[in-house]
């Protein structure tokens, strides 16, 4: 059975902490680098709900890809949400390790195996890791579909493929263009507009797509837009790190059992679609309102 430090190190080899961003928070929060490790839990989130889970299990080791921490913090009490996590994984003796940004960039990363849930097929990094001789590693990735779909049976694809929300996958674009290319970025996307535009790419599928640069990027080209949700594009990586560290288990004889969360941990929890016309069409004009002075109107759903 491997001590805790034995498995870290291995997984720094897969996510080299020295290639996280340099605001990320990455690497063994929690844990005793001399403690026995047999039972390993992956998942997107380290909340309270994964960390019961894991306490379930019996795990020894939770492996999450977002930080517990972001940013510095001055208690660890359990009267706080991200304290009582700690004080949840010391008294069961699990360690906790994060790979964040450096499982992004990583070959295979987060958006290999975004793009391997969808079928397609990766042609290269999407922003290139200058450091990278082989020019395999990088943020997001290129694709090509083995066969061309329209934006909507795109779409009705990844809403099948990807973990279920309450959000689905949102489009911005012609649903009915014609997608060759795509490029696709697990979790937040809006940043990367530029590049993707620089790709000639038909679509990008992503995350976390705000009102006003998602309209300037349709507005600037023909660019379809889907937007899924942030807890769905990560959660691939999760069966994809955990794959890796089962094939290391077996090489050095470790025997981990190794597990992936199916908790859903996206915070949007129901949707409601819009069931009302559009405001030119739903609203009586002026000329046809009865006039009153105790009537009132609401805005627009």
């Amino acid at each position: 059975m491997p001590r805790l430090s034995e498995v870290i190190a291995a997984l720094e080899n897969l996510w080299p902490a020295e290639r996280a961003e340099s605001w990320d928070a990455v690497g063994t929060v929690v844990g005793d680098p001399g403690q026995e490790v047999s039972r390993v839990l992956f998942a997107v989130d380290p909340v309270q709900e994964i960390v019961d889970e894991a306490v379930k299990l019996d795990a020894d080791l939770l492996v999450t890809h977002h930080p517990l921490y972001l940013r510095g913090t001055t208690t660890v009490a359990a009267s706080t949400f991200k304290g009582r996590v700690v004080h949840t994984l010391i008294k069961n003796d699990i360690a906790l390790h994060v790979a964040h940004t450096n499982a992004d960039t990583a070959d295979p990363g987060v958006s290999d195996a975004l793009a391997g849930a969808l079928d397609l097929r990766v042609v290269r990094p999407l922003v290139p890791d200058p450091a990278d001789p082989d020019g395999r590693r990088g943020l997001g990735r290129i694709c090509e579909l083995d066969h061309p779909l329209t934006v909507r049976e795109l779409a009705r694809k990844a809403a099948e493929r990807l973990p279920a929300t309450a959000q689905g996958i949102r489009v911005a674009g012609d649903p009915e263009a014609v997608v060759r290319t795509i490029a696709v970025s697990g979790g937040s996307g809006d940043s990367l507009f530029d590049q993707v535009r620089a790709a000639g790419v038909d679509a990008f599928l992503t995350a976390d797509l705000r009102h006003h640069p998602a309209s300037e990027a349709v507005l600037h080209s023909p660019l379809a837009l889907l937007d899924a949700a942030h807890w769905a594009t990560e959660w691939p990586w999760c069966e994809l790190a955990a794959a890796q560290l089962d094939e290391i288990s077996d090489r050095e004889g470790w025997n981990l059992r190794v597990h992936v969360s199916a908790t859903v941990t996206d915070p949007w929890t129901a949707h409601a679609a819009s069931a009302r016309p559009s405001p030119t069409t739903a609203l009586p004009t002026s000329a046809s309102r009865a006039p009153s002075s105790s009537s009132t109107t609401g805005a627009p759903n």
